[in-house]
């Protein structure tokens, strides 16, 4: 066996990128007279039999190099020579390189993972700056249940973005501007009820709103007297300048209600009004630039030839629109913040005004070309009869979701767990009922459409939040025994050692978290970091059933209690990641 040679790989670098630039150096040795486009590169295997990770590059090689691709691999394997980190290199089928790792590496990475206060994941965005632009509600309206996949998926990425080292600037656009607010106006001067507006703003600012939109379609001249309020604010009228204002002030008491719920917070809050200043010198810049044009009244930029249509920056009216606020709002973010990147998190009917605006942007050099500009969209969230609507009124809010969690889990943990105290016990409940809710988002692609029912979203079984949660206690109280049973003793004296198939498995698990966090991140996908920590769960479920810990010899045992508390580590510290916490207890 090899010696793990620790200059080979520093500690915070990824498995995958040390394996894959060591191949590419082999290929390129091996045929250093042919160019092969960088291949060597490597990935986990698919299956644990056939060795820790793969390469399968000789297969796309074997039309270049007039070759098979067995003995392409063949020539690739006898030609290496292997660092410390690499037992042994393998060639299977008709070419594929099998890769087993040494253990005395793995064991190592696995120690360094739980030594280290970040987890070993790399710093890649030190330096850099991302603002993320997420949840974004609108004012006079509660949250409701299709809020929760934007803002639960950005706050993953937020957190995933500062643990790779990025300043992250997290930004709540929230819509507190536009045509809404003279029916909202309208609604206020006529429906309101001011105890109910008392008890619960937004829900009645919300019931106001639905009430003035549906008058509105009935009866054309309330229409015309809605846009006159909302000509009176745009010209700055002090009585429905203050309504507005009011409105702002009652539904951000809510929103921060519901975010201190869910753990979520922000760096900065700015609606739409934020920018509104800026928006005729938007447009005259992109005249000057000859973007836009004027065609029936409205200033255009005409994206035809690119497929994307015409984008309309200022309306035959003289208002502007989102993409006028949105094109100002990259000004500013740039100007202010110089970001390497700007993370939008929306639902996928927004990818054309996306595309558009970003590529007006571009053209305009309002972003450059060190700023990318990303759509993280995400699939709709439906209830089972169809979509809701806010003007229908058929939407669940956001606070009967996360109470509605809270009282199932209640349910649960007082059924499972009788004798608990009632304020644990309720405690208890938001972490179990709110880490569900936000896992069971997380868990799926972002790009599903999920249809909700409270079955599903609740779940407690299965690849669920809880299920993580409770893998976590369970490890909790394994320590926790250990600690009674031998109070002297310090499992970090003892080395760990992989003599168990599973043990290995565990420790090439945990040396693939901080590659997985950057996946995660980059590929805009939490759910590659929730896919994770279930298989880890499962490989110590396994683990945990199958061999011995308290009862095992001196020196296995530590070893053993010593991986136990580098799974919970990582356990706790990527649900974190994805905003899910991780009780002691349950």
């Amino acid at each position: 066996m090899n010696s793990y040679v620790p200059e080979s790989l520093p500690p915070c670098s990824v498995i995958e990128d040390f394996l894959s630039d060591w191949f590419r150096k082999c290929f390129a040795k091996t045929f250093p007279d042919v160019d092969l486009a960088g291949a060597g590169s490597v990935a986990v295997a698919t299956n644990p039999d056939f060795g820790d990770f793969q390469c399968n590059d000789a297969m796309p090689l074997a039309k270049t190099l007039k070759m098979p691709p067995r003995k392409i691999a063949e020539q690739i394997v006898s030609n290496a020579s292997l660092p410390g980190v690499i037992e042994s290199l393998e060639v299977a089928g008709p070419g594929f390189i099998n890769i087993k790792l040494d253990d005395t590496f793995i064991s190592g990475r696995a120690v360094s993972i739980g030594n280290d206060e970040q987890s070993c994941i790399p710093q890649c965005g030190a330096g850099k700056t991302v603002v993320i632009d997420y949840s974004s509600p609108n004012v006079a309206k509660p949250m409701h249940i299709g809020h929760i996949r934007s803002t639960v998926i950005g706050a993953a990425l937020d957190n995933l973005y500062r643990a790779l080292g990025f300043n992250v600037v997290a930004d709540n656009h929230i819509g507190d501007w536009g045509t809404q607010f003279g029916i909202i106006i309208m609604g206020y001067r006529h429906f309101i009820d001011h105890e109910k507006l008392e008890e619960s703003p937004a829900a009645e600012l919300e019931r106001v709103y639905v009430k003035s939109y549906a008058k509105a379609g009935e009866d054309e001249s309330w229409m015309d007297k809605c846009r006159a309020e909302l000509v009176k604010l745009q010209n700055g009228d002090a009585e429905n300048l203050a309504l507005w204002k009011e409105f702002i002030r009652l539904s951000r008491i809510e929103f921060d209600k519901t975010y201190e719920r869910l753990g979520v917070s922000f760096d900065i809050t700015r609606g739409e009004s934020y920018y509104q200043d800026a928006l005729a010198g938007i447009v005259e810049r992109l005249k000057d630039n000859g973007l836009a044009r004027k065609s029936e009244g409205a200033i255009i930029v005409d994206l035809s030839d690119e497929d994307q249509g015409v984008c309309i920056v200022q309306k035959s009216d003289g208002a502007f629109n989102y993409a006028t606020t949105d094109i100002a709002t990259v000004d500013s973010r740039v100007t202010e913040f110089s970001p390497a990147r700007i993370i939008y998190v929306t639902d996928e009917r927004q990818q054309l005004h996306f595309k558009q605006f970003f590529n007006i942007c571009r053209k305009a050099g309002i972003a450059p070309e060190t700023t990318e500009l990303e759509h993280v969209w995400f699939g709709l969230m439906r209830l089972p009869e169809g979509t809701f609507s806010t003007r229908q009124g058929n939407v669940i809010k956001l606070e009967s979701l996360l109470d509605e969690a809270e009282v199932r889990a209640l349910a649960i943990i007082k059924d499972s767990r009788p004798n608990m105290p009632e304020e644990e016990a309720k405690e208890l409940s938001k972490h179990i009922g709110i880490g569900a809710i936000k896992y069971a988002d997380l868990s799926q692609d972002p790009r599903t459409l999920i249809t909700f029912t409270w079955d599903k979203a609740l779940s407690l079984d299965g690849n669920s939040g809880p299920y993580l949660q409770y893998a976590y206690a369970r490890i909790c109280s394994v320590m926790a025994k250990y600690k009674e049973q031998f109070p002297e003793t310090e499992p970090s004296d003892y080395p760990l050692i992989l003599g168990d198939e599973l043990e290995r498995a565990i420790a090439l698990k945990l040396a693939l978290f901080p590659g997985t966090v950057r996946k995660a991140a980059l590929t805009y996908r939490p759910c590659v970091l929730a896919d994770y920590l279930f298989d880890l769960a499962q490989a110590y479920s396994s683990f945990y059933q199958r061999v011995p810990f308290l009862k095992a010899e001196e020196g296995i045992r530590e070893s053993r209690i010593r991986l136990c508390g580098i799974v919970a580590g990582v356990l706790s510290k990527g649900l974190s990641l994805l905003g899910i916490n991780t009780p002691e207890r349950i």
